[in-house]
């Protein structure tokens, strides 16, 4: 705010003078630096007053009454107070978020002294209601009820289809253009696809909308190699790379490696590719202005890695080219197709009490998400190893920072830990 006020002065543009402060006490006036380096009060003739001449010391009481008060005469004099606006919004942040902590000691759980701390982690918190993991005896309590209910219900599951079996599909974009309405290629846009498949998933839907946007040409994507999973799969082991570029001919030119000349002139590496650092959710305008200017200029560019760097928000062309990479272009490769039909058949032969009606659950109780959620559910000190392990692999000592406070108690209170198998 004060730099955007003085630029506009810079300009020549009028604006009001600050009023000037009120008279002061000459002890409590700014202070200045004499060549000696001592401190003198006020004017010229206000120096020698209370017999602070020359190299004569001045009092620590004055000192800091003096910088107590220059600090206050800033603020508002100069309106800096706006300055610790966003320091105290950040402190209350952290402090709501658990990240710091203004507990000295005190008693937890009926016990005195200071906070059991391992790792950053409060491991002796108050035992209040919905603090613990206790699924496992809850549902040992209900099983009885549910299945005396389930017995009564099984009806209820070949119903649950009837509302959509009259509702209309829209397509996501027409397929009337053709191979010869694509204009000339502005050049190579590749992306690293990172996180799990279901990300990657989303970073290439994006990546042929970028490539759609920019009139470029989409190198098939790479695949980053995870730190937790570590699957080295390349993009034509998960999805169908063949159906994938023959889907998007009309609609997005694809290729399923660099050209050997273009390569040539990154001395045959594609890391030398300039690796441009896009913002979280740019819209379509910021990739006219930012990335399209450096893939003309270079012929190609990276961006790596390539998740959630398109907004959610785009026009209606631009959002058919995501939808249709998502419910067209992409299909999985055939052993996949192939094992999940089989899946498939299974799950359909064995619901013949609900006529071959079935319900597919992701029950995404994965490590790595469970060791982000520092969620402690009932797996003792194996548990607390392994997720530390995961954390520090993944993660880097990102849960282990100075002064960072981890309350799981207060995190499961919240609602924010992962379902396990047996919840869902």
């Amino acid at each position: 705010m004060l730099m955007h006020g003085y630029s506009r002065l810079g300009t020549g543009v009028n604006s009001p003078s600050p009023p000037a402060p009120p008279a002061l006490p000459t002890g409590l006036r700014h202070s200045r630096m004499k060549p000696n380096g001592v401190a003198a009060v006020g004017g010229g003739a206000a120096a020698g007053t209370g017999g602070r001449k020359g190299g004569g010391s001045v009092k620590l009481g004055d000192s800091i009454q003096r910088v107590v008060y220059f600090v206050i005469s800033v603020v508002f004099r100069r309106k800096g107070v706006l300055l610790f606006a966003p320091v105290m919004y950040i402190l209350g942040m952290l402090l709501y978020m658990g990240s710091l902590s203004l507990d000295n000691g005190g008693t937890a759980g009926g016990k005195s002294g200071f906070t059991d701390r391992l790792g950053g982690f409060v491991m002796n918190e108050p035992r209040v209601p919905g603090s613990m993991y206790r699924s496992p005896e809850v549902f040992e309590k209900l099983w009885p009820y549910m299945q005396a209910e389930g017995n009564q219900s099984s009806h209820m599951l070949a119903s649950v289809w009837q509302s959509e079996l009259h509702r209309g599909w829209v397509p996501c974009v027409n397929n009337t253009s053709s191979q010869e309405d694509l204009p000339k290629s502005n050049g190579y846009f590749i992306i690293e696809a990172n996180g799990g498949l279901n990300q990657q998933r989303l970073s290439i839907c994006d990546a042929v909308a970028v490539a759609g946007l920019l009139n470029a040409t989409l190198v098939v994507p790479i695949f980053h190699l995870n730190s937790v999973w570590r699957d080295s799969s390349k993009f034509g082991e998960i999805f169908d790379e063949d159906f994938f570029i023959y889907a998007l001919q009309n609609k997005v030119k694809v290729a399923r490696k660099l050209p050997e000349d273009t390569l040539q002139r990154f001395d045959n590496n594609i890391s030398n590719i300039v690796n441009l650092r896009l913002k979280a959710w740019s819209s379509p305008t910021y990739y006219l202005r930012t990335v399209l200017p450096k893939l003309l200029e270079l012929g190609a560019v990276r961006v790596a890695p390539f998740s959630n760097r398109l907004a959610h928000a785009v026009a209606p062309n631009i959002q058919g080219l995501r939808c249709f990479a998502n419910f067209e272009a992409l299909r999985f490769s055939a052993p996949i197709r192939s094992l999940a039909e089989v899946m498939v058949q299974r799950m359909v032969e064995k619901s013949s009490k609900s006529r071959g009606k079935y319900v597919s659950v992701h029950l995404r109780f994965e490590k790595d998400m469970v060791a982000f959620s520092c969620c402690i559910y009932d797996g003792g000190g194996d548990e607390k190893q392994e997720m530390d392990i995961a954390r520090e692999k993944g993660w880097r000592g990102k849960f282990r920072k100075r002064g960072r406070v981890i309350r799981p108690g207060a995190i499961r209170r919240d609602g924010k830990c992962p379902l396990t198998p047996l919840e869902v």
